[in-house]
């Protein structure tokens, strides 16, 4: 599992759905739908309808794969920091009940309105 507490997680892009579908299609439920993905250099993240699932490769060959899915229902309190001048990345941080807070790293590119509007059509 990642450690959410001590990583500093790779900055995330946004990148097609296609990406890792084939990893996450049989955690699906039925009609839950791929909203937006990311990834770091080999790690990423899936935005679903219901949840996101965080996707974390081990080993070297990249054949291991771990797994941790956050329900948006486990959601506390979410923070956003956009990109600035100097500062071209954004930031997300989600806090969610029994784990604590978890951090994402986004590069400039990404659409961190998108990711809020998201998480705040199934929080409210």
């Amino acid at each position: 599992m990642i450690d959410f507490e001590n990583a500093d997680f790779i900055k995330l892009r946004q990148v097609d759905n296609d990406r890792f579908f084939e990893h996450v299609a049989p955690m699906l439920i039925d009609e839950e739908e791929l909203i937006a993905t990311f990834q770091g250099i080999r790690d990423g993240i899936v935005f679903t309808t219901h949840r996101l699932i965080v996707i974390n490769v081990q080993g070297v060959t990249g054949k291991r794969k771990d797994f941790t899915t956050l329900p948006y229902r486990r959601i506390q309190a979410f923070s956003v920091e956009t990109a600035g001048v100097f500062d071209i990345d954004s930031e997300l941080q989600l806090w969610f009940s029994g784990l604590g807070c978890c951090r994402f790293e986004f590069t400039g590119g990404s659409d961190v309105a998108e990711i809020c509007h998201i998480i705040s059509e199934r929080l409210l």
